[in-house]
């Protein structure tokens, strides 16, 4: 009888903090919604623009990288007398690198300037995930 009190307490505990959680959780979703949606009506014909070429020149990008694929392998095969899949290796790991370098690059692309409300919506939701006031 005892451990059925003890139990109560506890899951109506839990009940009240996963409904604390889930509304600052909702809350937070419909700022940053609401905020985005800004950035997007002020911007719109610049993100557009910017959409545009951005997936035209990925296109490309991604033919001549296929090419030069395809290049690296045939020079590679003539060169030297190893195994297919000692020269695909070599192609991956100049791959990895490369593609390291343009994810260390990107990242610091990225970071621009953002609107007020962004950076105050992104600093309230770090301090309530965090629990700081």
């Amino acid at each position: 009888m005892a451990e059925n009190n003890m139990e109560k307490p506890k899951k109506k505990n839990f009940s009240n903090t996963a409904s604390r959680i889930s509304a600052i959780a909702s809350s937070v979703m419909d700022l940053h919604v609401k905020i985005a949606l800004q950035e997007v009506d002020r911007e719109k014909r610049r993100l557009i623009s910017g959409g545009i070429f951005l997936t035209l020149g990925s296109t490309l990008l991604l033919l001549v990288l296929i090419c030069i694929h395809i290049i690296i392998y045939l020079f590679l095969r003539n060169y030297n007398n190893w195994n297919t899949e000692y020269n695909l290796l070599i192609i991956i790991v100049i791959d990895l690198f490369l593609a390291g370098l343009s994810l260390k690059l990107g990242g610091k692309l990225v970071k621009g300037p953002y609107l007020p409300q962004t950076l105050e919506g992104l600093g309230k939701t770090t301090k309530a995930v965090l629990g700081k006031k």
